[in-house]
């Protein structure tokens, strides 16, 4: 089972009832975000979540209001005694951006471990998490990332024992170990069937359309993508800065055919999003305003 919640869903500037670019997902104990926005603290705690298990946190892109709530989350890990490394994603010139913002917060107690994204698509495994950066287009490098969690095909007994594979070696071999034994070589492609279907999750924001967002969102449960504006008449407004209105949002679901797609980071003058959605949904019918705090959790197939 893998938890998406969408932490804050606001751009630009933080408001009393909406926070700040942020979203997290926890799967077997450990916990992703990407972005970290003003406020996200504070949306965590509303939430009822942790920051303890935090392992990696992603970046689309350096802006404020994607970022600037880092060096707090930071001295609050600290101050909670954290010991274990965090890793942060983002595109180059991280380390170089957290190490400034960490003039505030010098001193921790744990390592900060930099992956910084190369060229237009990278791929991470972390954590049990696979992640893939994909370069949008936006004023600034800025990415946006697909989250899977694989799963492998179901192990075959009959399989192993008609092979002759050792019953001690049964549990290696299911958790994908190769392993040599008296002069042979046993895979787990000899115990386990076809890969199943995984989890998907696909996140983008602070961008214009691209191939690239509709290519990488296909076949995804869950589509979170940038509504800067709602209003019809906002579009040029949104070329001229590189953001996406609702509808443009919703051709690229269209295009994607994700299982349901969630609106997000819109523009502080966007006070009801819902207004705007009968429009979308002519388009892409399984739309859903994004709101802070909104989560799901996404189910194995045949855990449903």
């Amino acid at each position: 089972m893998l938890d998406i919640c969408l932490l804050g869903c606001g751009g630009m500037m933080p408001l009393p009832k909406r926070w700040l670019t942020a979203l997290m997902a926890r799967y077997n104990g450990s916990t992703l975000m990407i972005d970290c926005g003003e406020g996200t603290q504070v949306a965590v705690k509303e939430k009822g979540w942790s920051f303890k298990p935090i392992d990696v946190i992603c970046f689309t892109h350096f802006h404020g209001d994607h970022i600037s709530g880092l060096p707090g989350l930071l001295l609050t890990m600290g101050n909670a005694d954290r010991t274990e490394p965090l890793t942060l994603v983002g595109p180059k010139g991280l380390e170089r951006v957290v190490n400034a913002l960490r003039v505030i917060a010098p001193e921790l107690p744990f390592e900060l471990r930099f992956l910084e994204i190369n060229g237009p698509e990278q791929t991470f495994d972390l954590f049990g998490y696979k992640i893939t950066a994909f370069k949008v287009n936006h004023n600034v490098p800025c990415y946006g990332y697909v989250i899977e969690i694989p799963r492998q095909g179901r192990f075959s007994p009959e399989r192993a024992k008609e092979q002759g594979i050792p019953l001690k070696l049964w549990n290696p071999l299911q958790k994908g170990q190769t392993i040599e034994q008296d002069g042979r070589v046993f895979t787990p492609d000899m115990v386990l069937g076809p890969d199943r279907k995984g989890l998907k999750v696909t996140y983008t924001t602070d961008t214009r359309p691209t191939e690239s967002i509709a290519r990488h969102a296909e076949g995804s449960d869950l589509f979170i993508c940038e509504g800067m504006y709602g209003e019809p008449d906002k579009l040029e407004k949104a070329k001229a800065y590189k953001h996406m209105t609702f509808t443009e949002a919703a051709h690229l679901a269209q295009k994607a055919q994700p299982a349901e797609m969630w609106l997000t980071h819109y523009s502080p003058s966007l006070v009801r999003p819902e207004e705007f959605m009968d429009e979308v949904r002519k388009i892409f019918p399984n739309a859903q305003p994004g709101k802070d705090g909104k989560s799901v959790e996404l189910k194995f197939e045949e855990d449903e």
